[in-house]
């Protein structure tokens, strides 16, 4: 991509059997001011120890409901934000570490489209000065950032010509959100981070926008971290999923294994209170009762203890870690692990 501007070429250091992304024990907690009476204090728990890996190539998506944590991790991988503990390393080099990748080094290699299209964009500026305005800072002449935003306008569906000279608010929200995504691949990025990116648009721009990142990531090779709270456009456009409960992963997967047998009552729950198609399928009752726990002060054991109703003493007692429940599928529920003591756990078989 854009191989006459001065831009460094992207290398594959590690092969396909390499993530792109690895994440370790990511963590981020806000804190809370005391107010004039000393009430308030301690911290939100955003993200809490949260780790994962995307492959090279693919695109993982990640549901939950919101305050689950998908936004603040996303922001935390970009270092929009700064990690509290953890560990981010990209294709085999620790970010800020002294021999790995450095902060400016991985914005340039992941990028993100947010999910106001227009607070995304500069109100002061052009269509193809906004997609240009990446090139310039990572020191390509203002000329040849100008061709590559045009020629990037172009592959989004945007004829230069036409659009590269209007200004945000003359565009509808498809048109805007497609100039946010010419914007982010204009750099050249490896990955790129999708946060709810198409939630604001109806349905049939939507779709348009998810085939135009369907084209773009064959053409560019790119890898996709897709977060939206719509279960449906993630089953269309991911190859695996991952699910978030206040501030950690519960369960991640293959698409059709995670949809087709989702082993967390949480994941379960989810999925049944996705709208049908059909008629005469309705739901009859809420499948989630109650409100997601206090993330100032989150219980004991499973987080999702308090809504769940298989919990039981050792839900309270222990923390769940995630437990493979079948080919690259893990859940982090004591159902899910042989050993943990819970009645709904499978025995282990025999060796």
């Amino acid at each position: 991509m854009h191989t006459d501007i001065a831009l460094p070429e992207n290398v594959d250091r590690g092969g396909p059997a390499q993530p792109l992304l690895l994440v370790e024990g990511l963590r981020k907690h806000f804190p809370i001011a005391k107010g004039l009476f000393g009430r308030g204090g301690g911290a939100v728990h955003a993200v809490d120890g949260v780790s994962f890996r995307v492959e090279k190539h693919e695109i993982l998506g990640v549901v939950g409901e919101s305050g689950c944590g998908k936004s603040t991790t996303a922001r935390l991988l970009s270092h929009l934000i700064d990690p509290d503990d953890g560990q981010i390393i990209f294709d085999g080099e620790g970010v800020g570490d002294p021999d790995g990748i450095t902060v400016r080094e991985l914005r340039r290699n992941l990028q993100m489209v947010f999910q106001d299209s227009f607070a995304s964009l500069n109100p002061r500026m052009t269509i193809e000065d906004s997609v240009a305005f990446g090139l310039k800072v990572q020191g390509v002449s203002e000329a040849k950032a100008l061709a590559a935003a045009r020629d990037m306008l172009d592959k989004v569906g945007l004829e230069h010509g036409r659009f590269g000279g209007r200004y945000p608010h003359e565009v509808s929200g498809g048109q805007r959100q497609r100039v946010n995504i010419a914007r982010a691949l204009a750099v050249n990025p490896r990955l790129v981070i999708l946060d709810e990116a198409v939630s604001a648009l109806d349905k049939s721009v939507q779709a348009q926008v998810l085939n135009l990142l369907l084209d773009l990531k064959a053409e560019f090779d790119l890898t996709y971290m897709f977060i939206s709270h719509d279960l449906n456009v993630v089953q269309y456009i991911s190859d695996r999923v991952m699910v978030m409960y206040l501030g950690q992963v519960v369960e991640i997967g293959p698409v059709d294994s995670l949809y087709g047998n989702a082993r967390h009552p949480y994941t379960r729950a989810l999925l049944s209170a996705v709208p049908s198609l059909e008629p005469g399928v309705r739901t009859a009752a809420s499948p989630l009762v109650g409100d997601p726990p206090n993330p100032v002060n989150p219980p004991p054991g499973c987080r999702f203890r308090e809504r769940c109703p298989h919990a039981e003493a050792v839900c309270a007692a222990a923390m769940p870690e995630l437990a493979a429940v079948g080919d690259g599928h893990f859940a982090a529920c004591h159902m899910a692990d042989p050993s943990s003591g819970h009645s709904a756990a499978a025995p282990e078989m025999p060796s």
